[in-house]
């Protein structure tokens, strides 16, 4: 059931949008203007990004003559940019990449063109073949596209399958938090510098918050009943972050309050650790050619306990600029960034492990690729199929979001509540007490909504 439409005010998020700072561009030409031939593209520097820019001029630009002007940024910086040139409609990027997170947030302001006539007539683009997850978390709430993925991810629970086998551990085919638990008790130390399980401690709404917010949703949890109600000390949302943090404090990494993605990345590819849970990205860094823990690694669900299933969602996915001159040109962009024909490419000039997976259901049906994540494509492929950005939980939400609450204040908020859990993890306080502070800062978001 779709969650009720929130009213937006967006004077407050327009106002603080350009009261950043204009900040330079890290490569590319941005800025300089889009024409009939030429489009302007505000993405964030990511491995991914950064091979689709090598890429544009030798392929694109020589099919179709239109030329691509890229501003290149660091995720927090380009986050910034975007919020300010699309907030203040200056037309000065046609494409920005934009997450399933503000999406919805700028189609409700206004900020972006509907996709939908696009896709529609874009046969080889085939919308068909886009998961459905994905095309439901770039949709606004009038029903209308407001983005197309160019690659996504879930979570998933990686471990050391031989190390399980050495000692006698069998992995469940669909684990539990509570068998997880139990798995990181009896394989902690098992190998000499190895830790049970890596988790992140890291604050931020995009660290920490991200895996925490799943555990308490299969605890029953939620950040906000239907009604706008903060549930933060509620038991279920209590039960699963004293588990969350228990199990860091008992069997994971340490210096764990300050351990990120990157972190435990490193820490699973250098047998630091048996067990992690995260993004199904990580699992291409772990699988390839030059890493220690090549074809060392199992795969299984995102474990679960009240839900059936509980990885999250996200995509960087393209989004055109409400004030584009040329809406046609920026389609033709991503329809072919986003296209089957350019995971080819990519398979072909710089590997299959490469290719921008997650979002089309043909990727976990190409032989080439499968070839090179096999390990872990179907694994990956049911976490986004089975994702569910309305209802992730047992009850009824007032806003999208598996991982995330998708209002704007969330940025704010998960940062500033991870940084009281992060200080439980470190010992600082009890989870009693971060749960405390970090309730009367949800009471404060949730009053503003049930007041409009």
């Amino acid at each position: 059931m779709r969650p009720r439409t929130i009213r937006r005010r967006t004077g407050a998020l327009i106002a603080a949008a350009l009261a950043v700072n204009l900040l330079a561009s890290c490569a590319g030409a941005g800025g300089a203007g889009s024409s009939e031939n030429s489009i302007t593209v505000l993405m964030v520097n990511n491995p991914p990004m950064a091979e689709l820019q090598k890429l544009t001029a030798r392929h694109f630009t020589a099919e179709t003559g239109i030329k691509v002007h890229f501003t290149v940024l660091p995720e927090n910086d380009a986050r910034d940019k975007i919020s300010q040139d699309f907030a203040s409609q200056s037309g000065q990027y046609d494409i920005a990449t934009i997450s399933n997170f503000e999406t919805p947030i700028y189609a409700r302001n206004g900020w972006l063109q509907s996709l939908d006539s696009y896709v529609e007539q874009d046969e080889a683009y085939d919308r068909d073949d886009i998961l459905e997850p994905m095309t439901l978390s770039l949709t606004g709430e009038d029903g209308k596209l407001y983005g197309q993925p160019f690659y996504g991810e879930s979570s998933f629970l990686m471990y050391r399958k031989d190390v399980f086998e050495k000692h006698g551990l069998e992995m469940p085919e669909k684990p539990t938090w509570k068998e997880v638990a139990s798995l990181a008790a009896e394989v902690d130390t098992a190998e000499k510098g190895m830790k049970g399980i890596c988790l992140r401690g890291l604050p931020g709404w995009g660290e920490s918050m991200a895996p925490l917010t799943t555990i308490v949703n299969t605890f029953g949890g939620t950040w906000f009943d239907e009604d706008w109600n903060a549930r933060l000390t509620a038991p279920e949302f209590r039960r699963a972050t004293e588990f969350y943090v228990n199990l860091i404090r008992k069997h994971g990494q340490a210096g764990a309050a300050q351990s990120g993605y990157a972190e435990c990345l490193n820490n699973m590819t250098q047998g630091k650790t048996a067990m992690w849970y995260d993004a199904t990205a990580g699992a291409g860094a772990l699988e390839a050619k030059d890493s220690p823990s090549r074809g060392k690694i199992g795969y299984v669900p995102a474990p679960v306990e009240k839900t059936d299933s509980s990885g999250w969602l996200y995509t960087w996915a393209w989004g055109v600029q409400k004030a584009s001159d040329n809406p046609d040109a920026a389609w033709k962009f991503i329809s072919w960034a986003s296209s089957k024909e350019y995971e080819e490419l990519v398979g072909e000039k710089l590997g299959w492990p490469n290719v921008p997976a997650g979002k089309r259901a043909s990727t976990y049906e190409n032989p080439e690729y499968l070839k090179s994540a096999g390990a872990f494509s179907e694994v990956t492929r049911t976490a986004l199929s089975e994702a569910d950005p309305l209802d992730p939980g047992v009850q009824k939400r007032p806003a999208p979001g598996v991982q995330f609450v998708g209002i704007p204040e969330f940025t704010d908020l998960g940062t500033k509540v991870s940084q009281e859990i992060s200080a439980a993890i470190a010992g600082q306080q009890s989870v009693r007490e971060a749960l405390e502070a970090s309730q009367a800062l949800a009471e404060e978001v949730g009053k503003e909504y049930q007041n409009r």
